[in-house]
């Protein structure tokens, strides 16, 4: 059976040019302090393509030539007994290879060597250009064309690997959708388990401790990103980062956190009273803010520009800031002029996949002027509009120091597009019903 492994790394063969050569490694371990790494996590691409989740490996991709099928190659660790009693199982290159459907298998230890030959008279090499490799790169080519008296040619040219999976990776399988949803869903528990847990008093990280416990229970290996957890005015922080203060009865506390489940992040963001009861103000902004995420919503679907989504959420917030007395003027000049910005300086989303701020154009570059690239089932991405207002002469006291956003994981889908985070509450009366039942 076909693993979805494979048939991206078929996909991938099928791009590159006849005979050509890629290689791909993954993610080094980095050390921590002393004799302690960090939480070892594999290179997004190199998972992509694998699934395989040990430090210390490689993968190598040889395009079909003439009646040359294509080949691909893992190179990875060795077993080893002693080593495994302290760090755990190492597939070993056969073992791996029958394991994760490669034709071939060999040590790690023996990339180089077999990359000068793989090389030799392929057409081109494909890898990440301007990254860790190049130095090992130039040691291949010139191990290659030290054999050029017997006739044996390099690669003529040296071609980009990271274009073709970023565009690969921007439309997601049935395999990463199904992963997608579980990890929203995941997400979306650990946001309801916050708002419960939340009283006048607590801390920001004990608010953070709730969120990290109920990701692990339910599975996810880790946060996909360092959580928000911001109260009050630490919600003006877009990355506020210490999530150390105690909360205030009247605070908002703005929560932008995700969990990372089998290598694909969410990333869900609420902002509720801790008290568990809107003031009046912070209820007009939060409903200012919902009403322009819904509008953002509504223009996404396939064929729309991914732009638009960004477009229909500042004509909201704009309108809104003026109404509300934040900002003077005409909508058509807050909107010309981004006075708007004051109060909302930020995107209305970004890709989402296995990196927070996943890989893909956002505009058509084939096109002279750029324009922002249409929307296509299968693309996912979030929508996170918001509003955070410092003191500043003119603005109305009532709403100083009051930090909202509100951000789903949405799927774009054959016939608009669904909301995988739609399991945490964001309505007014919804939040707060929980959190009185609570």
């Amino acid at each position: 059976m076909t693993t979805p492994y494979a048939a991206r790394r078929a996909r991938l063969l099928s791009q590159m040019a006849p005979g050509a050569v890629a290689v791909l490694p993954t993610a080094p371990e980095v050390t921590r302090n002393g004799d302690s790494d960090y939480l070892y996590r594999h290179d997004s691409n190199f998972y992509y393509l694998t699934g395989f989740t040990e430090p210390e490996a490689a993968l190598v991709l040889v395009a079909a030539v003439g009646d040359t099928p294509a080949l691909s190659i893992l190179f990875c660790r060795e077993k080893n007994v002693e080593r495994e009693i302290w760090e755990g199982l190492r597939h070993g290159p056969e073992a791996a290879r029958a394991t994760f459907g490669f034709d071939e298998a060999h040590p790690i230890d023996a990339l180089d060597d077999d990359m000068a030959q793989l090389l030799a008279n392929a057409p081109a090499l494909y890898y990440a250009l301007g990254g860790a490799l190049d130095a090992r790169v130039a040691g291949w080519l010139s191990a290659v064309r030290a054999k050029s008296r017997t006739g044996v040619t390099a690669p003529a040219s040296t071609v980009d690997l990271l274009p073709l999976l970023d565009a690969m990776r921007l439309l997601k399988d049935e395999h990463e959708q199904a992963i997608m949803r579980r990890a929203a869903d995941i997400s979306a528990r650990a946001h309801i388990r916050a708002m419960r847990a939340a009283r006048a008093g607590i801390h920001e990280y004990e608010l953070e401790a709730e969120l990290l416990y109920e990701f692990r229970r339910n599975g996810a290996q880790a946060p996909a990103y360092n959580a928000i957890v911001a109260a009050g005015a630490n919600a003006c922080v877009l990355h506020y980062s210490a999530n150390n203060a105690p909360t205030r009865d009247g605070d908002l506390v703005l929560i932008d956190a995700g969990c990372e489940l089998d290598g694909y992040a969410s990333d869900i963001t609420r902002t509720f009273p801790v008290n568990g009861r809107f003031s009046a103000p912070q209820k007009r902004l939060y409903e200012l803010v919902l009403a322009a995420q819904a509008a953002a919503l509504d223009a996404i679907a396939p064929g729309l520009p991914y732009s638009g989504a960004h477009e229909a959420a500042v004509r909201v917030l704009a309108q809104g800031m003026l109404d509300l007395g934040l900002l003077h003027g005409t909508l058509d000049d807050v909107i010309a002029d981004k006075r708007y910005t004051q109060f909302y300086m930020h995107g209305t989303g970004h890709w989402l996949g296995m990196d927070v701020h996943d890989v893909g154009q956002y505009r058509d570059v084939t096109l002279a002027d750029k324009p922002s690239r249409p929307l296509q089932a299968g693309m996912v991405l979030t929508v996170e509009p918001g509003i955070y207002v410092r003191p500043a002469e003119g603005v109305p006291e009532e709403y100083w120091h009051i930090g909202i956003r509100i951000e789903d994981d949405v799927l774009v889908t054959a016939d608009g597009h669904t909301i995988l985070s739609a399991a945490a509450p964001k309505t007014v009366a919804d939040i707060e019903q929980l959190m009185q039942q609570s």
